[in-house]
């Protein structure tokens, strides 16, 4: 079974800075593109950002130029560095699969971010 543990979550104000981790057991990360997702109170949850395993990257257009993906495969870990963070950004954060992958491991417990003053 392939077990994700995001870290990282904390609380900042507006402008603030965080960088997310999530470690991944398993083979996963040699396999398939990995990505980040979001979830705010009485939202779906959302793709923020993928890297292929080349690291080749894409974004939302809510974060583009304020977050950057990037992964470490040698340590099953993928990265999200979050820059002029804006109370909109606040939600719990999960990485996973990329959305077109095959196989969608089963969601951890996501790592909260709160942007507030």
């Amino acid at each position: 079974q392939v077990q994700l543990v995001e870290s990282g979550g904390d609380l900042v104000q507006p402008g603030g800075s965080l960088r997310l981790s999530c470690a991944a057991s398993g083979s996963i990360f040699r396999i398939y593109a990995m990505a980040w997702y979001r979830q705010a109170p009485g939202t779906q949850r959302e793709l923020v950002a993928a890297i292929t395993i080349g690291g080749i990257t894409n974004y939302a257009d809510s974060v583009k130029g304020r977050f950057t993906i990037s992964r470490d495969n040698a340590k099953n870990t993928v990265y999200l560095q979050m820059n002029s963070l804006k109370p909109e950004d606040t939600a719990v954060y999960y990485c996973n699969t990329d959305p077109g992958a095959r196989y969608r491991a089963s969601w951890g417990q996501g790592t909260q971010v709160t942007v507030s003053t």
